[in-house]
């Protein structure tokens, strides 16, 4: 194989390679993560609003028993206690009003 044969498969893998580049890049763009929404929060009275039935003190002891998720804002135990709606209905089983 002859020096300017080497040359013409180098360039031709050169040019190959550059092309695969620039369509995993544009195929790189395209799969950029979408911004996600952020998680919707209900009070107990809210929590027992949104579902029939349900009882501001029932929710309170689903959360205390660690049945339900939630974050408490404030300051300690008098903060108030936010419970995510989605971990809320599946919980329930999708049985909102």
């Amino acid at each position: 194989m002859t020096r300017r044969e080497k040359n013409v498969i180098i360039t031709k893998i050169n040019e190959w390679l550059e092309r695969e580049l620039v369509a995993e890049d544009e195929s790189v763009e395209q799969e950029a993560p979408t911004p996600t929404q952020p998680p919707e929060m209900l009070t107990l009275k809210e929590c027992a609003e949104t579902v029939k039935g349900l009882s501001e003190h029932t929710v309170r002891q689903l959360v205390l028993q660690g049945k339900l998720p939630y974050i408490r804002t404030g300051a300690g135990k008098n903060g108030k206690i936010l419970v995510n709606k989605a971990a809320l209905l599946a919980y329930v089983g999708g049985g909102a009003a």
